[in-house]
């Protein structure tokens, strides 16, 4: 049964990221409420002194407190070398009292970020980015899966999008979203028919034109406008960018939120469910761990 979900003003279905990360996140609390003996620990790297970064840490262990999870925090020098960042990591790695480990990106130049990334055991590997974890997502095993793609599963979920049989783009080939969105959209009881298009891709319009489903994740502001979308067809924006006129999504939402069927806000879409779902992989990394 369908349910009445709040529309925008052209009359697409708002895919509102807030309300289904705070379901994701009462669902976690309550969990976490049954086993009061158990003590779920993630553990946030933070190198360098970069401003955005410390925000989104200090945002992320903000809404594991709100719901139960403890936070470890680290704090490494900008200019730490490689063996001094590895060994801090490795220290986290083998600690039983850590559950899952976030190492925030981007890291300083020096440092080599899939070797960083691939020093975490796959189980506490909570942002999905090993070699170990994208080798399982590849194969269609379980294992911890990138937040954002995952993210925007969920909100496909929550607003009863159909994706069997229908056609996605994804606008986009990073590690970090891209690339498993892709992975995520395609698989067995998703079933969905996947074009993989980026920056170097002429004319987007062709492939979108004919889509059920965009997700655009190209980091261009304002690269979707209404020209790009198919009438009905449902579309979700994860790109950022921060603009002299303020931080911009990759979809012109003005405009396309009049043809589209259903669309994620730029802010308030993908954003809080990219952290809601951090906290989804904590808990099941705790799982994986036999901690809960």
């Amino acid at each position: 049964m369908t349910t009445e979900f709040k529309k925008t003003a052209g009359g697409a279905i708002l895919m509102d990221g807030n309300a289904v990360a705070e379901k994701i996140q009462s669902t976690i609390s309550y969990t976490l409420s049954k086993n009061p003996n158990t003590k779920v620990t993630l553990a946030t790297v933070l190198i360098g002194d970069d401003p955005a970064s410390k925000l989104y840490v200090g945002m992320k262990e903000k809404r594991a407190a709100a719901i139960g999870i403890q936070s470890k925090h680290v704090e490494l020098a900008g200019d730490i070398s490689m063996s001094q960042a590895s060994e801090e990591i490795i220290k986290l790695a083998k600690d039983p009292n850590i559950h899952g480990i976030l190492i925030q990106l981007p890291l300083p130049e020096q440092l080599d970020t899939h070797k960083i990334i691939d020093l975490l055991p796959p189980e506490k590997d909570v942002d999905g980015l090993s070699k170990n974890n994208l080798g399982k997502l590849m194969r269609g095993t379980s294992g911890l899966v990138p937040c954002t793609p995952l993210g925007v599963m969920r909100i496909l979920e929550h607003y009863e999008i159909e994706t069997s049989g229908k056609r996605a783009v994804v606008i986009g080939r990073s590690t970090l979203v891209g690339l498993p969105q892709v992975l995520l959209l395609s698989r067995k009881g998703t079933d969905a028919t996947v074009t993989l298009a980026h920056s170097r891709t002429s004319n987007i319009a062709e492939f979108t034109k004919s889509a059920d489903i965009v997700v655009a994740a190209a980091g261009i502001a304002h690269l979707v406008k209404q020209e790009h979308i198919k009438p009905g067809a449902s579309v979700i924006d994860v790109g950022v960018t921060r603009t002299e006129n303020g931080i911009r999504g990759d979809v012109d939402f003005d405009a396309v939120q009049s043809i589209a069927g259903a669309i994620t806000p730029m802010p308030g879409g993908t954003g809080p469910m990219t952290v809601a779902c951090l906290l989804e992989n904590t808990l099941y990394a705790a799982k994986l761990q036999n901690v809960i």
